[in-house]
């Protein structure tokens, strides 16, 4: 067999190209036209998307603002009563016999104040007393004679009855050099310890009365306080205690917003539960009565974008041609998971809460599940 070599070269004229070809055997011919189909294949630009290509987007309607909602507000979990303890007088505390998390009864002794220089205090009130009873009867006596006046005597009576206040206080101050719980609980903070000099009234230990009971304090704005009541059910979700909710009720809600956060407090009853613990993190979900005011519609927050001061954008849905159209709107009040728009957009109107980033205005979309719109 006869091997037929061909050097095949590319010229400027490509007839003489073809000529050279044509008289090559067969199969370097369809060699040489299949490498040049496979060079062409590879240099060709990919075509360009279809412009009518629609992009996925969910939608929710705008719905009239100031209807029923509902809020999810974080709180803490407290004992009802959380009362601070301390000793009338100061002095040195001499033992405390609980630590923080330790359960007590009612009744039980806490701490004590060592008792030397307060009874030295007492023992000298007594003497005081018995000096100026004395002295009142003699000088009662000597008035009966007629040797001293009234007024001496009245300032002898008023000395006697100083004295003997003196000494109820100091007893007063023996009985609370004793720190007693005042009912059943657990200590919930140790604030002092054995050998420390503790001032009047210093608190020395926090204990959380069972009885009370649990509760979960939030703070509300005043905006939404207006829209609760109390003994109105809730739904509160603590982590600690696993994924069910608790059904608990508004017990308190705060007559005085807090000076630094000008939030108010509201407390919600918490069912009795032994793995309940203060200090635990909750969340509550409370069912906000309507406004009077009903101006406005309601969006999902990831609506609006481009928002600055009181305008924004949205892209809003047009069913009978399947595009986005691009509208300026008014932005009002914005909640937990709703902006109330008020003005550029009607109730029942369908904005686009997802995929917003790849729109233009007029482009073609297809529609995708999302959750409507509503604060919560």
């Amino acid at each position: 067999m006869r091997l037929v070599v061909i050097r095949y070269e590319w010229e400027s004229n490509w007839g003489a190209g073809l000529v050279r070809l044509q008289n090559a055997p067969l199969v370097v011919r369809l060699s040489v036209v299949s490498l040049s189909l496979l060079v062409a294949a590879c240099s060709a630009t990919p075509a360009p998307p279809a412009r009518d290509a629609q992009v996925p987007v969910a939608v929710a309607a705008a719905v009239p603002a100031g209807g029923d909602a509902s809020l999810l507000i974080s709180g803490i979990v407290r004992l009802k009563r959380e009362t601070a303890l301390g000793f009338n007088t100061g002095g040195r505390i001499a033992a405390i016999s609980v630590r923080e998390g330790d359960r007590v009864a009612n009744g039980q002794v806490l701490a004590r104040l060592d008792p030397i220089s307060l009874s030295a205090a007492a023992a000298s009130a007594r003497a005081d007393c018995e000096r100026a009873k004395a002295d009142y009867r003699r000088l009662d006596g000597l008035f009966a004679k007629g040797w001293v006046t009234a007024p001496r005597v009245e300032s002898a009576r008023a000395a006697l009855a100083a004295a003997q206040a003196r000494v109820q206080q100091a007893g007063f101050d023996v009985g609370l050099a004793t720190i007693r719980a005042p009912s059943a609980g657990v200590i919930l903070q140790r604030q002092a310890e054995p050998g420390q000099i503790a001032s009047p009234g210093q608190t020395i230990l926090i204990l959380g009365e069972a009885a009370s009971g649990y509760v979960l304090q939030v703070p509300m704005s005043d905006a939404d306080l207006g829209r609760i009541s109390r003994g109105q059910p809730a739904q509160v979700m603590i982590p600690a205690l696993g994924t069910a909710p608790v059904l608990a009720s508004i017990s308190e809600v705060g007559a005085r917003g807090d000076a630094g956060t000008g939030t108010f407090r509201v407390e919600l009853t918490l069912p009795a539960r032994p793995e309940l613990r203060s200090g635990l993190i909750g969340s509550a979900r409370l069912r906000l009565a309507p406004t009077l005011s009903s101006g406005g519609v309601a969006v999902p927050a990831t609506a609006v974008f481009g928002a600055r001061a009181d305008e924004g954008f949205v892209y809003v849905f047009d069913a009978a041609l399947s595009v986005v159209r691009l509208r300026p709107v008014g932005v009002g009040p914005i909640g937990d998971s709703a902006v109330t728009i008020t003005t550029g957009l009607r109730a029942g109107e369908q904005v686009v809460i997802s995929g917003a980033e790849r729109l233009r205005d007029g482009m073609k979309v297809s529609l995708r599940a999302g959750p409507s719109a509503g604060r919560g």
